[in-house]
């Protein structure tokens, strides 16, 4: 069996990636981060989809991303909003989230001779992130192969990346065939210390909009209003 590497977040799209990674075969490790982020509920979660979706190893990397703040995510001084629709970069942002993730993927990768690395990215029912577009996904592809052994033992990467043109609701229809159990996973950015999702803000509505979408029964645990 191939391996991939598998980013996992504990939220309803990485969950729905990691089925998708096992249904083609991949012999699937997964890779979460404890980076600082206020919803750290997400990792207990990713450990249980990771387990219930037959990874053969979860690893969690720990990175302080909190000494430099600039998110809602990692800085405590900024509040995570209600989703408004405003079409303005959210500061749910975490700069370069995703390269730095990434690149971590692809160091374990070569430890395990692993050539694939899957990313729950999506450019359709997102918050407009500019490290989920196609784009930086085809130049980090570029950059990997040139920046690790790949460009001299002549083999090179492929970053996976099933979700990207998927809406939320196909992506729980595809879970929910593929035997994801929505309900070990959060997607909140602001849940409460039982790990309640708030219900209001930007992902909350994207999730809740899917599920509604899909007609599929929205297994997540709201906080009371």
């Amino acid at each position: 069996m191939e391996k991939a590497i598998v980013l996992l977040s504990g939220g309803l799209d990485s969950a729905t990636c990691l089925a998708i990674a096992r249904s083609k075969g991949f012999e699937c490790y997964t890779l979460a981060f404890d980076y600082g982020q206020r919803h750290r509920c997400e990792l207990e979660r990713a450990a249980l989809v990771s387990k219930s979706l037959g990874a053969v190893r979860h690893s969690v990397m720990t990175i302080d991303l909190r000494q430099w703040g600039g998110s809602a995510l990692t800085d405590d001084s900024i509040d995570v909003p209600a989703a408004n629709g405003s079409g303005e970069m959210p500061v749910t942002y975490v700069p370069a989230r995703n390269m730095i993730f990434l690149s971590f993927a692809a160091a374990w990768g070569e430890v395990l001779k692993a050539r694939h690395i899957f990313i729950g990215v999506n450019s359709v029912d997102y918050s407009g992130y500019p490290d989920c577009r196609a784009a930086f996904i085809d130049s980090f592809k570029r950059t990997a192969n040139l920046g690790t052994c790949a460009s001299d033992e002549g083999w090179s990467w492929e970053i996976e990346t099933p979700l990207q043109a998927m809406s939320k609701a196909e992506i729980i229809r595809t879970g929910t065939a593929l035997g994801v159990d929505y309900a070990m996973t959060v997607s909140c950015y602001n849940p409460d210390s039982d790990g309640h999702a708030c219900g209001i803000c930007d992902s909350c509505t994207l999730r809740k909009a899917g599920f509604a979408e899909a007609g599929v029964p929205d297994p997540t645990c709201y906080q009371e209003r």
